[in-house]
């Protein structure tokens, strides 16, 4: 039996993706003229409402600790291109590729898939693939000396704000 839709539900299926398409319009104008703001409006309810079937409604997330982690990432991009250019312009000697699994602390499915393309936008380091039987993620460093504690670092520094922004009970999976 399908849920009755809101009224609101009904207009804006997708508000985030109205903003977005609302903003994307003014900002693509350069405009705020009372006729490019209607435009972005009225262009912002009927793009969603056409593409709505196409659009997987995304999971109940905590926004707070979700905002945290991307300044988290994006600082970490930094720090990280910073490393890596050092270690690629330096001697070869000083570097020490690796190649280790993470093991993971869940089987939901938004969580490691994000932790795996974090994994990858991070310079220095890459997801080869998530091997869902042995719970791990196969990961590739292009120097790492410590093992231990880069698992440790992409589990505190990553999985477990993950963990934090879908509300994974221990033991549960995405359903």
């Amino acid at each position: 039996m399908k849920q009755k839709l809101s009224f609101i539900d009904r207009v804006i299926p997708h508000p985030f993706v109205s903003v977005l398409v609302g903003l994307s319009w003014l900002m693509l104008g350069h405009s705020f003229e009372a006729f490019d703001i209607f435009m972005a409006i009225m262009l912002g309810l009927i793009i969603p409402k056409i593409v709505q079937p196409f659009i997987v409604r995304t999971p109940n997330i905590h926004w707070k600790p979700a905002i945290h982690l991307v300044f988290v990432v994006l600082w970490d991009i930094i720090l990280s291109n910073i490393r890596v250019a050092k270690q690629v312009l330096g001697p070869k000697k000083n570097l020490h590729p690796k190649w280790f699994r993470v093991p993971l602390d869940t089987d939901h499915e938004h969580v490691n898939a994000l932790l795996a393309m974090i994994i990858t936008t991070t310079p220095g380091t890459v997801s080869a693939g998530i091997d869902q039987e042995r719970g791990d993620i196969l990961v590739h460093a292009l120097s790492c000396d410590d093992i231990d504690a880069e698992i440790e670092a992409i589990k505190l520094r990553y999985e477990l704000p993950l963990i934090e922004i879908f509300n994974v009970k221990e033991g549960e999976e995405q359903l």
